[in-house]
């Protein structure tokens, strides 16, 4: 990225004599992973009283930027089988399976009842800084050096001795931490950068929810009479508007069920489940332009309108609009219906077709219907033409932060006067 060419070079360089390390700063050295740092010390045993607490964290709850995003309490009898590598202060953790996934990130605090996956290896620096070293191994070339290591294609893995086999680029104990500190400071605040940005997109998509919920519900016409709905997620609509339940605008039924092995990267028709695409299939059940809804799980009343020949999964309810029901119309009032409050059980929430069918809806004249359709395609678009443009400036800001790693573990630039 060119915000690293304000950072000038070492003053010489030699080979590495690793692929994917090139040259390194003439004076560093490199070393293999293993007489850096231990890996796997500690470990949960069967023997573990079962009443032990434990705070686990799994390979989904991890991510190389914002660090451990979920953990789970359970008893230890509770535990999955995996729930077994301890955790300390200073200990980075690297995922073994499903490497593509780039979990990787330091422990910066934690108590004893701390346990990951047996899907990390946990890498417990000696000769290394502990911030330097989570910065080297989050680096592109040590990443690829771990995916180019994995066995498998669906599901790839490493072993742990293998991994610690690997080469890093190893400069002094006082460079290591110059490089770490500038790292630190730099990555804050791009992170702060990108935490602004993404609280925009979350005011944009309020607007947008706003903008829906009020033209599917009040109108176009700010001097239309208006009259009590009757309807407590509705109020007011215009006088001349009917409120009928949603089983009289449309007919629903759930997708059906699909092999995994069945869903393709490309194929000639897209899957569709409760979040939107989620891969290709030879197969095809649907014809046509229908609203779906997310039924089950965190996609409860997401809603994707679908185009053409598509399959549905079970994971979404396929509507079909009245013949009286413009399908756009009927789309953005699905949106502005908030299905999602109607979801049942807490563990698992799921949406009963029957429970969505009674819920009462706006039904203005199709010439309205139309109109506000129109205005909403209009509208939205802006603001989701906003919301593309600051996900693509949080996409180079991210880019920039890894760019900026990469070139200070490798020695690309010399940060040890900006590090002061």
């Amino acid at each position: 990225m060119t915000a690293t060419l304000k950072y000038k070079p070492y003053p010489a360089y030699r080979p590495s004599g690793v692929e994917w390390l090139e040259e390194i700063p003439a004076h560093w050295e490199v070393r293999r992973l293993k007489y850096l740092a231990t890996v796997n010390d500690e470990a949960l045993t069967e023997t573990t009283d079962p009443d032990t607490e434990i705070t686990y964290v799994d390979i989904g709850n991890v991510d190389s930027v914002r660090g451990i995003t979920g953990t789970e309490d359970l008893m230890f009898e509770d535990a999955p089988s995996r729930a077994r590598r301890i955790v300390r202060q200073g200990d980075i953790i690297i995922s073994t399976v499903r490497t593509y996934l780039k979990a990787i990130v330091r422990i910066e605090s934690t108590d004893a009842n701390l346990i990951v996956s047996t899907g990390f290896a946990v890498i417990r620096p000696r000769d290394l800084d502990e911030r330097f070293g989570a910065y080297a191994l989050s680096a592109p070339y040590f990443v690829e050096g771990v995916l180019a290591h994995s066995v498998g294609v669906s599901y790839p893995a490493i072993n742990a001795s293998e991994l610690v086999c690997l080469d890093v680029a190893y400069p002094s104990f006082t460079e290591q931490r110059a490089i770490a500190a500038f790292l630190d400071r730099e990555t804050t605040r791009i992170d702060e950068l990108v935490a602004k940005k993404e609280r925009l997109i979350g005011l944009l998509q309020e607007k947008r929810t706003a903008l829906i919920s009020r033209a599917v519900t009040r109108g176009l016409d700010p001097n239309a009479p208006m009259r009590d709905s009757g309807v407590e997620w509705l109020g007011e609509i215009p006088a001349h508007w009917e409120v009928k339940r949603l089983k009289f605008l449309a007919s629903m039924r759930a997708g059906a069920g699909i092999l995994g092995t069945e869903i393709e990267d490309m194929g000639d028709y897209p899957v569709f489940g409760g979040n939107g695409i989620r891969g290709y299939t030879s197969l095809f059940t649907h014809d046509g332009e229908h609203p779906l809804i997310g039924r089950q799980g965190a996609l409860c009343g997401v809603i994707n309108l679908a185009s053409g020949r598509f399959w549905a999964t079970e994971h979404a309810v396929v509507v079909d609009a009245a013949e009286n029901v413009e399908t756009d119309y009927l789309t953005y009032t699905l949106i502005a219906m908030s299905l999602n409050r109607l979801a049942q059980s807490a563990a698992q929430p799921g949406l009963n077709i029957e429970v969505i069918g009674n819920v009462s809806a706006p039904l203005p004249p199709v010439p309205e219907q139309r109109a506000i359709a129109a205005f909403l395609d209009q509208e939205t678009a802006k603001l989701d033409g906003l919301t593309i443009k600051v996900r693509e400036a949080i996409d180079r800001l991210k880019e920039l932060r890894t760019a900026l790693i990469s070139a200070a573990v490798t020695g690309r630039i010399d940060v040890r006067e900006a590090a002061g």
